[in-house]
């Protein structure tokens, strides 16, 4: 891999809970998580059960074979519903003394972010508590009004949108942008950007008619969006159980907001966990059959913008 390039792995495609069954091996059955490189740098969008793979390779990869190199990554948390965090006390690396993690996610209205996964994934639901894990790890809370940025040689630092900053040429800067369309805390949209390029995570993002003009605005120009698809349209008005409301998008609703967006490239993300290889391969020759920009995310594929 050339280490210039800004790549992208999806390592979890999955909705709502993990699908590990033969029938979802072609897009994957690990909940939400990406592998992002920037050149030197690490970062990982969401913890889903997809991050522990991510853990495996950087053992065997980078920690063994490069003579025991300190593992470094950033992860960012879009929100801590369970198909976003599942994984992370499995991510090998924060078990590692010499590791160095930074986590960002959003805080909930009454607590700061560490409180909230001391007492959801650590303390009194898995055997190690949060205090007793010896890499360097900090969790830090995480908002739209903050910009984080990442230089080459690791050194991340936090700044209000209205401070004054200044950056080099490969520097990484991390923005979000906040729904409120998921229940019931939101949801942080982020966009990554790298050398002139830019990549937009919209997960568990539900649109409407007209689209959301304000993240229209965020993720304009992006390279590469990728959006929410949890639902057909025909599941999404269902009469009987219909998802409006649920917090997802349809894969028209992510088709409209990347036309306004510009954005160069559209890749589905998050599928129902109902809908198997059949199912979303019909999808795919329905919607991105005749159209190279639109494409379905799969699990373990790798491309670089």
């Amino acid at each position: 891999m050339n280490k210039e390039n800004f790549t992208i792995k999806f390592r979890g495609t999955r909705g709502s809970y993990p699908s590990v069954k033969a029938n979802y091996l072609k897009f994957g059955g690990n909940t939400s998580s990406i592998e992002v490189r920037c050149q030197n740098q690490l970062i990982i969008l969401d913890a889903g059960t997809g991050i522990i793979d991510i853990g495996i390779d950087e053992i065997q990869n980078s920690i063994i074979a490069s003579e025991k190199k300190p593992h470094q990554a950033t992860i960012i948390l879009s929100h801590i519903h369970q198909d976003h965090i599942q994984g992370l006390q499995f991510y090998r690396p924060l078990f590692i003394s010499n590791s160095i993690i930074n986590l960002f996610g959003p805080k909930q209205p009454d607590e700061n972010l560490k409180d909230t996964l001391k007492k959801v994934l650590f303390d009194g639901v898995f055997p190690l508590g949060l205090d007793e894990i010896n890499s360097k790890f900090s969790i830090n809370n995480f908002s739209a009004n903050d910009i984080i940025v990442i230089s080459q040689d690791g050194t991340t630092k936090t700044y209000n949108v209205d401070d004054k900053f200044k950056t080099k040429d490969d520097d990484i800067i991390i923005t979000a942008y906040r729904t409120m369309a998921h229940p019931k805390t939101g949801c942080l949209c982020i966009k990554i950007e790298f050398r002139g390029k830019s990549l937009v995570y919209a997960t568990d993002k539900e649109s409407y008619v007209g689209a959301d003009k304000k993240f229209i605005q965020f993720a304009h120009n992006c390279d590469c969006l990728i959006h929410d698809a949890q639902y057909t349209y025909q599941d999404y008005i269902n009469p009987i159980q219909p998802k409006q409301g649920f917090g997802h998008s349809t894969y028209e609703m992510a088709i409209e907001t990347a036309k306004l967006a510009k954005a160069k490239k559209l890749f589905f993300f998050h599928y129902d966990p109902d809908y198997d290889d059949n199912k979303l391969s019909m999808l795919e020759d329905e919607f991105s059959k005749d159209n190279n920009s639109i494409l379905f995310a799969k699990e373990n594929e790798e491309f670089s913008i």
